[in-house]
């Protein structure tokens, strides 16, 4: 073999396949904080888990093309895909469409802040309510309608914790006077739970690739 072609062989098997976005990665994190000035506020932050799912995102919302999504499932991530989103008016808007907060039966608007590195820093929401918060329900299904076994790990005051995902998209969060600390038996221990869950479907995932390589690899074997 030439030199060229050795270069050439190299060159290929250094450039990146493409990421396979999918929900048993690295999950969403939530954080959930009040306002110290304005006790009408409630902060939501988001961030994505793995920035390839912004690009299946983009493709879904239209921002980008729909060949980005290859045959296989597996994602072609391109480092301005964050920015395409970030700059767009879909992206807030379905982001204020499936991340809600209520105060009771009164709903809090939402007001997204400027977005700047969405795939590092994610994205903070101030949703202004028509009061006072001491307890409010947040509700989360970021990326769900897209799959939904995605999940969302979410953090409040006090140690509070919380897993959203299908079926289990609303919780409660107190603010204000007497939050629940970090060993607080209800939510914690269901937080706990749920993650372990998740954490046990990602290892089932990882198993069963393993298992279907070693058969590949004894066919070929056999051939």
């Amino acid at each position: 073999m030439t030199v060229l072609a050795l270069a050439v062989a190299a060159a290929v098997l250094a450039l990146p396949s493409p990421a396979a976005a999918h929900p048993f990665g690295d999950p969403q994190t939530v954080s959930i904080t009040p306002d110290e000035q304005r006790p009408d506020i409630v902060r939501v932050r988001w961030r994505v888990g793995g920035p390839d799912d912004l690009t299946l995102l983009g493709v879904s919302l239209g921002l980008l093309p729909a060949d980005r999504v290859l045959l296989d499932g597996a994602v072609d991530y391109r480092m301005t895909d964050p920015a395409v989103l970030a700059s767009s008016e879909q992206f807030p808007a379905y982001l204020l469409k499936q991340i809600t907060v209520a105060d009771g039966a009164r709903q809090c608007v939402g007001a997204v802040a400027p977005l700047k590195a969405l795939a590092r820093a994610g994205a903070t929401v101030d949703y202004t309510c028509p009061g006072p918060v001491g307890t409010v329900t947040v509700a989360v299904r970021m990326l769900t309608d897209l799959n939904p076994a995605y999940r969302a790990m979410a953090t409040g005051p006090g140690g509070q914790r919380a897993v959203y995902g299908s079926g289990e998209d609303s919780h409660d969060w107190t603010l204000t006077g007497g939050a629940p600390t970090v060993g607080s038996p209800s939510r914690g221990r269901s937080a706990a739970v749920q993650l372990a869950a998740v954490v046990g479907g990602a290892l089932l995932v990882a198993v069963g690739a393993l298992l279907v390589s070693r058969r590949v690899r004894r066919r070929r074997a056999v051939a």
